[in-house]
């Protein structure tokens, strides 16, 4: 919508009198997911949108996600865990669309609500090490379980799978998990290079070197020479590395080139 930009700029300028309009035109979706309190998963968002509530909306999905996406930011500025948590999943249901939505919802449950979850009980450093690490795993499985439901959105973003990936490295720990969500990304059309190095490193750092190693045979003769971002050079130089911390023999060392 190319009016956006003065969209956003009007309610930020004007803003009692654009919460007063979000508050009339969100009002039936609010109503109707509030009374659904317990049904507000990620899962049946979805489900959810393709029913009454976007029945409701009609042409105006775009307008009513974009204003609520802005009242989610006032409620993150208060640390409202459980308002911006629902405004997320009201966001996506309202126009599932846009990945940035997902996306950065995503950041915001798996980063933001385990501080301010632990901030209410105390501080993460007075909290038990049980505790703290429970918080962080609900808040990482929610923010997978949204990054799930976004891919039925938008099967082919390679932004998605590397979202994923990121929380399953540094939140769940689980760097196994983030080098397959690596992989799905890495295979994925339109695909940034530095995916695949990154699950190369991963496998590298979980000791899975000799799996590493065929990862990146593979995809260097994919690399086109001269391009800074696809890096052919840095790529040979860590098959160098492996193959010598791996003992691999100069005979069956990798050839690059025709």
């Amino acid at each position: 919508m190319k009016s956006r930009p003065a969209f956003y700029l009007g309610l930020l300028l004007a803003w009692p009198l654009a919460g007063a309009a979000l508050n009339v035109a969100i009002a039936p979706v609010w109503h109707e997911f509030r009374a659904r309190q317990p049904a507000l998963q990620a899962e049946t968002a979805a489900a959810a949108g393709q029913g009454v509530t976007l029945a409701l909306l009609g042409g105006f999905r775009a307008l009513v996600a974009d204003a609520a996406w802005l009242r989610m930011y006032v409620l993150w500025e208060q640390r409202d865990a459980p308002g911006v948590a629902t405004l997320i999943r009201l966001v996506a249901t309202v126009d599932p669309r846009p990945v940035y939505f997902w996306l950065n919802g995503a950041r915001i449950l798996a980063h933001d609500l385990p501080s301010w979850r632990l901030a209410a009980t105390g501080g993460s450093d007075g909290a038990p090490a049980a505790w703290r690490e429970r918080v962080e795993r609900e808040q990482a499985e929610l923010a997978l379980r949204h990054l799930a439901a976004a891919r039925r959105q938008h099967p082919q973003s390679v932004d998605l799978w590397v979202e994923q990936a990121g929380i399953e490295w540094h939140r769940l720990r689980d760097p196994a998990a983030a080098a397959e969500s690596y992989r799905r990304a890495a295979e994925l059309p339109g695909a940034p290079y530095y995916v695949a190095r990154l699950r190369a490193e991963v496998l590298r750092r979980i000791g899975r070197k000799p799996e590493a190693l065929v990862w990146l045979k593979q995809i260097h003769p994919t690399l086109p020479a001269g391009n800074e971002a696809a890096a052919p050079e840095l790529v040979l130089a860590r098959i160098r590395e492996l193959e010598r911390e791996l003992g691999v023999p100069a005979a069956a060392a990798y050839r690059a080139g025709p």
